[in-house]
């Protein structure tokens, strides 16, 4: 760049004895021809993007590269011809303030469309990969996660164009940075508890252990659907129509069982218990199809039976199936209950329960 100013301004050399006017002339002109030169590029360039960048985009299978391209192209013009701008202006002749000041205008100018420059295309990147995932995996990334990401490299790209332009005019960066830093610090401190429910949330959003629609148990027991994470805490909705806000880093610490991952297939269980001397075979046949015959369950995989141990008034039976819906598990296992007991009842499957007896004998006189 500083060749073509250099070649340009030596076409136009100022004699010595030249008239005043005459080198006002010459200094304009030349500022004009960079000016010119700079749109003209700008121009060119624009027409090369559209027209070649367009040709390579279509070899690739994902449109990304074309709405970047779209949302930079403007940007480009726009940057080399305020370039064109800031080098005309410091070729004209004028009093040394005046070009500081002029010339710092259009160098402040030019920063901004560079970062505006960055962020089109970070921004663009952002949607492309959120929209991925809502394809992949239904994830609620794009109303989560991308704001924020959007937010943070907005304030990264405002403190940059900050430094860069207080740089440019000779300001002392290391005295407010570390006035910053401090400011931070103590901040940091006053709010270290909110700080750490707000990284426990970027982890939740990262790792993402479980999803909004959810359902999750919680080590104290809880059951309930994840309706909202947030920043600071995370809400879920319970059975009995209970809504919990749970902090972020309180769950990033302790246990869990998400009960949606990595399907929605849920098994459920029923234990039974039957008397002694009844046919153990019979019953677990008698299991097998009352779960079948009760609407819900599934026939891939088979539901199973098992005799699991000798209780002390019963033959203590396990009954396994599988709901395609973790959702309608309560309401398959009524079912399956129901039928158990009506079954057993046309087989003659007694279902016992615990009978103590008392023998009080007459004490002697």
């Amino acid at each position: 760049m500083n060749r073509i100013f250099v070649f340009i301004k030596g076409i136009f050399q100022i004699q010595a004895g030249d008239g005043f006017m005459l080198y006002w002339a010459k200094e304009i002109l030349l500022s004009l021809l960079i000016l010119a030169l700079f749109w003209g590029l700008s121009g060119l360039i624009v027409k090369m993007l559209n027209k070649w960048g367009g040709r390579l985009t279509a070899f690739t299978s994902t449109d990304l590269d074309d709405r970047v391209l779209q949302r930079v192209i403007p940007h480009v013009s726009r940057l080399f011809v305020v370039l064109g701008v800031y080098l005309a202006v410091r070729s004209l002749p004028l009093n040394e303030k005046l070009i500081l000041i002029a010339s710092g205008i259009t160098y402040l100018v030019l920063v901004v469309i560079v970062c505006n420059l960055v962020y089109q295309i970070v921004d663009e990147l952002l949607k492309w990969y959120a929209a991925g995932q809502e394809e992949t995996s239904g994830a609620v990334l794009s109303r989560q996660l991308v704001p924020v990401a959007e937010k943070v490299i907005s304030l990264f790209l405002l403190v940059t164009a900050l430094v860069i332009v207080l740089k440019h005019f000779n300001v002392d960066i290391f005295s407010l940075v570390t006035a910053l830093g401090i400011g931070s610090l103590a901040i940091g401190m006053a709010a270290k508890d909110t700080m750490a429910h707000m990284i426990s949330g970027f982890t939740i959003m990262l790792d993402r252990p479980f999803r909004i629609g959810d359902r999750i148990q919680l080590t104290g027991g809880q059951i309930g659907d994840v309706i909202d994470i947030g920043l600071r805490s995370t809400k879920i909705k319970t059975f009995d129509n209970q809504l919990l806000i749970i902090p972020n880093s309180d769950l990033c610490n302790s246990m869990l069982t998400n009960q949606a991952f990595p399907n929605s297939r849920v098994k459920g269980r029923v234990n039974i218990g039957v008397a002694y001397g009844s046919d153990v075979d019979q019953v677990k046949r008698l299991l097998v199809s009352t779960a079948l015959e009760s609407g819900g369950v599934l026939a891939d995989p088979l539901p199973e039976a098992y005799f699991v141990s000798f209780g002390d008034s019963a033959l203590n039976m396990s009954l396994f199936f599988w709901v395609e819906e973790y959702s309608a598990l309560f309401a398959t296992n009524d079912r399956v209950n129901s039928l158990i007991v009506k079954r057993f009842r046309e087989n003659d499957i007694e279902i016992p329960f615990p009978i103590r007896t008392v023998i009080m004998e007459k004490g002697l006189e």
